[in-house]
């Protein structure tokens, strides 16, 4: 009873500033709510009023885990309003996508970010309740 909202997901970079690009293309609206340098090493927080993603840039550093084959994060879901927009917007930005399909979406798309990690953006139907 204690929890409020999810309000954050904390990322490696190896290129900040496309990691950056990359989620502005998916999401208009979101902005650098907070940016800076702690210990040498560039931050920032990009979202909206609601969640944001902790994007640290560490271009030394190699990628670990591999979703769907290790223990860890397989994907990271977003909630859109357009599954259809999005599709096209993805094509017209040369971004790679896959689609599934479940009963109770409309649209189920898959996407890698720069780093490798899988984002799904979900439209559901509009008879789904999220409770």
């Amino acid at each position: 009873m204690n929890f409020t909202r999810f309000e954050h997901i904390n990322l490696s970079c190896k290129d900040i500033d496309a990691t950056k690009k990359f989620y502005e293309t998916l999401f208009p609206d979101w902005y650098v709510r907070a940016e800076g340098v702690f210990n040498g090493d560039r931050w920032m927080h990009l979202g909206n009023n609601q969640f944001y993603l902790a994007l640290n840039d560490d271009s030394e550093q190699e990628r670990v885990h591999q979703a769907y084959e290790s223990i860890g994060i397989n994907h990271v879901g977003f909630v859109i309003k357009d599954g259809e927009a999005m599709t096209k917007l993805l094509s017209a930005e040369g971004i790679e996508y896959y689609t599934m399909t479940a009963p109770e979406t409309k649209h189920r798309i898959y996407v890698n970010d720069p780093d490798g990690n899988e984002i799904e953006l979900v439209e559901y139907n509009p008879e789904y309740a999220l409770k």
